[in-house]
């Protein structure tokens, strides 16, 4: 089963997680500090709330389809790339509390995707080089220079 993911960067994470728990009628899937994931499986939503700073408004963090399997994310990569898309692969990175295998891509308003696959729980949030910030999850991009902050669409 596939399902799409919405990651908030939110200011007050209790506040957020009671919201949400209320909103979809399920308790977080996952909680960590300054974390907290929901699977949600009517709408299939897997929602990730990321604390951020204190008094900042929600804003997006990034977006992502869950996958079932490695090879999904590979066909993901291949289709992507096949369409002239700009690709960024992770493989057993460490990201939101989870080992997973990965490829991202940004949108036309630089809006950052990654197609995944959770392979396993981790102990640590973890640090994706196409996001920048100490987090895996932090929807800014990297500027050094690489394919991973290059344009979303080839041209």
């Amino acid at each position: 089963m596939s399902r799409v993911q919405l990651a908030l960067n939110v200011a007050d994470l209790e506040a957020s997680v009671v919201f949400y728990t209320q909103l979809f009628g399920v308790e977080p899937a996952k909680r960590r500090p300054g974390y907290a994931n929901f699977a949600i499986t009517e709408p299939p939503l897997k929602l990730v709330l990321i604390e951020g700073e204190e008094g900042q408004d929600t804003r997006l963090d990034h977006l992502g389809v869950e996958v079932d399997s490695t090879e999904t994310v590979t066909a993901a990569t291949a289709r992507l790339k096949d369409a002239g898309l700009a690709t960024f692969e992770e493989n057993d990175t460490s990201c939101c509390y989870a080992l997973q295998d990965k490829v991202w891509v940004h949108g036309p308003g630089q809006e950052p995707w990654e197609v995944y696959v959770v392979k396993a729980d981790a102990d640590r949030m973890g640090k994706s080089p196409v996001l920048d910030g100490d987090a895996c999850c932090t929807g800014q991009r990297a500027t050094d220079g690489d394919n991973r902050s290059a344009p979303a669409v080839a041209g």
